[in-house]
């Protein structure tokens, strides 16, 4: 894991003060476009040119089961994740329907299902069948952290190769938001309470039960919460580790990545605390219906682009922001300036 190291790259200031130079030049008055100028900016600052785009969009689902699903966290059964990741793979789910009309690259990663899929898109990097039970041990073991991070660095690299332009990672795993909510509470420093949502349905005596589950897992693990890799192999699950990983990767080749709800901003939370550079390359996609949500993105100190009341997980949520950064490019690539359309500047 030495790799997880390595420096991020540094934003091309030059390219974001030209950026800036040029927003202040387009026929409208200054902000007036507001956050989308500051979207152009910082894209023109990623990606070192004083016009940004965003046409080729690479995403990777991540999917692994959790043996905490044990505990009866989710309103759904664990053979979900399985059944999910079929449809994904046959064009059935959300983050399909989005990743074809956005013209995105879409890929599916087994990173460990209890029960393993045969189908040819699925790209397998199986680390075991689903995580441990973290109420009773570790999810991980760190040989199988090691792999769970080395899948979200490949999935960074096969981007890179095909010239992304912007990175989404997603995730599916029944359980998982017991385990993000867990790692929410231990880098927070927040009580369950606050933090516990109802995943994918669960009524209020569901949520109560999820609130003693993860402070079970607290209490286990309450030695490791500070320390990030840790409390990621103790707490997490191989989609939320491999997440984690994709993010540190698209930061050191200087990928921007446009992070979805609630479980991707558990995994944003770990790697911008082993590299706090990370942050630089990360644009929050939108506000999570899960309540502990607010908690991270007040962390991350950034404000999401979007909020729609969404919780669906899968990238979904950053698939659906994505024409809002390709509007934030068109017009600052393609508005005229004052000099250009004859119109006279302000005095």
């Amino acid at each position: 894991m030495e790799w997880l190291n390595e420096p991020c790259r540094v934003l091309d200031n030059a390219a974001a003060a030209e950026a800036r130079e040029r927003q202040a030049q387009l026929t409208k008055p200054a902000g007036a476009l507001g956050d989308l100028e500051d979207i152009a900016i910082r894209l023109a600052g990623m990606q070192q040119r004083g016009h940004p785009a965003v046409d080729k969009v690479h995403i990777s689902v991540f999917a692994a089961d959790h043996g905490v699903a044990e505990e009866g966290v989710s309103a759904f059964p664990q053979a979900v994740t399985t059944q999910m990741v079929h449809n994904f793979l046959n064009g059935g789910a959300a983050i399909s329907v989005l990743a074809k009309e956005l013209g995105a690259t879409l890929e599916v990663i087994d990173v460990g299902l209890k029960n393993p899929v045969s189908h040819l898109g699925l790209i397998s990097q199986r680390v075991a069948d689903g995580a441990d039970n973290s109420t009773q041990q570790a999810a991980m073991t760190e040989w199988q952290l090691g792999l769970a991070l080395q899948a979200g660095f490949d999935a960074v690299e096969r981007a890179h190769a095909n010239g992304a332009e912007l990175f989404i990672g997603g995730e599916m795993g029944i359980g998982n938001t017991t385990a993000a909510t867990a790692l929410y509470c231990a880098l927070l420093d927040l009580p369950p309470l606050e933090v516990v949502g109802p995943g994918t349905g669960l009524d209020q005596a569901g949520m109560l039960h999820k609130v003693k589950v993860v402070q079970r897992i607290l209490n286990l693990h309450r030695h490791y919460c500070h320390k990030p890799l840790e409390a990621l192999r103790r707490m997490g699950g191989f989609e939320i580790a491999a997440l984690t990983g994709a993010y540190v990767r698209a930061a050191q080749w200087g990928i921007p990545v446009l992070v979805d709800g609630f479980i991707s901003t558990a995994a944003a939370l770990i790697a911008t605390a082993l590299q706090p550079a990370v942050s630089d390359w990360l644009f929050l996609s939108h506000t999570s219906g899960e309540p502990g949500h607010v908690f991270a993105v007040a962390e991350l100190k950034q404000r999401p682009l979007l909020e729609l009341g969404m919780r669906l997980g899968e990238g979904s949520g950053a698939a659906v922001a994505v024409p809002l950064l390709r509007m934030a490019c068109a017009l600052h690539n393609r508005m005229a300036t004052f000099a250009e359309a004859s119109v006279t500047g302000k005095l």
